[in-house]
């Protein structure tokens, strides 16, 4: 496989750019492509075998259209109900998922209490629940799903967007430093850190809030290397896909990640467009 081919990333929506942003902070030089399911948005209320029908869909749309050389599936819905279906169909890919950062945050409390926001999806698949089994000895963890929330973040809705973290912060309960309280919050949606300093805002600073970018983007390193597959000399571009309207997805990158797209902008920020920035949605 060639070094200098792209890593696919995708998400039901603009939430994965929390991902893609810590992928282009760790590998600088490599080049994406960015796959927005926008268009059968949110994955987080819909059934497991929609959700994993889209993400074979989508891997084998990446590896036919821009012969990616890796697959980051920057969404813990899409993570939990298919990184195990793509890892067995696609064995020379290397797949990473995401999921809510629990070993981290147990390992940061210091009361043993952890509060984890997640989409519904998530919250009642079985390798979440696998995963909370895990460490049922290391922390206490009260759950929260966050009806509405991605789909508020997707659109951009400020008012919606506060009301909602106030409500799932006061659903948690209670914050704090002493014995019993949550000292620290999972942001276990790739969409909720663009909401982090609402959240920061309505908790305040004592309050730890944890998030998957980082040891994503590191443990594809670790697979690309391994593989021989870095790319050492590659431009950092960006392609950007996309089921749903365009012009959402390269607002919310303008925004979220500083990147543009547009005749007239920085020429630093350019990037290339990918026609019409629109995908026709792949069969199932």
């Amino acid at each position: 496989m060639d070094r200098d081919r792209p890593i696919g990333v995708f998400d039901s929506g603009v939430g994965g750019l929390s991902i893609l942003r810590a992928l282009r902070a760790e590998l600088p030089r490599e080049d994406f492509v960015y796959f927005s399911d926008a268009g059968h948005a949110p994955y987080g209320e819909k059934g497991e075998a929609f959700v994993s029908g889209r993400s074979l869909a989508i891997a084998v749309d990446l590896l036919e259209q821009h012969r990616i050389k890796g697959l980051v599936v920057a969404c813990n819905t899409a993570t939990a109900a298919a990184v195990h279906l793509l890892r067995a169909k696609h064995t020379q890919l290397p797949v990473v998922g995401v999921e809510p950062a629990l070993k981290p945050a147990a390992a940061l409390s210091k009361t043993g209490r952890v509060g984890v926001l997640a989409t519904r999806g998530t919250l009642s698949s079985a390798k979440f629940h696998a995963l909370l089994t895990s460490l049922r000895d290391e922390a206490d963890f009260v759950l929260v799903p966050c009806d509405g929330l991605a789909a508020a973040i997707e659109s951009g809705d400020e008012a919606e967007i506060r009301e909602l973290c106030r409500r799932y912060t006061v659903e948690i309960c209670c914050f704090g430093s002493g014995p019993g309280e949550i000292d620290t919050l999972v942001l276990g949606c790739t969409h909720y850190p663009f909401a982090a300093e609402i959240f920061q805002e309505l908790l305040g600073p004592s309050i730890r809030l944890v998030e998957t970018g980082e040891p994503v983007a590191r443990q594809t390193r670790r697979l690309l290397q391994a593989q021989g597959l870095l790319n050492p000399q590659g431009g950092g571009r960006v392609e950007w896909r996309t089921t749903g309207r365009p012009e959402a997805l390269q607002a919310a990158a303008s925004r979220w990640l500083g990147l543009h797209g547009a005749a007239g902008d920085p020429p630093a920020h350019r990037l290339p467009l990918a026609a019409a920035c629109t995908a026709a949605a792949p069969a199932l």
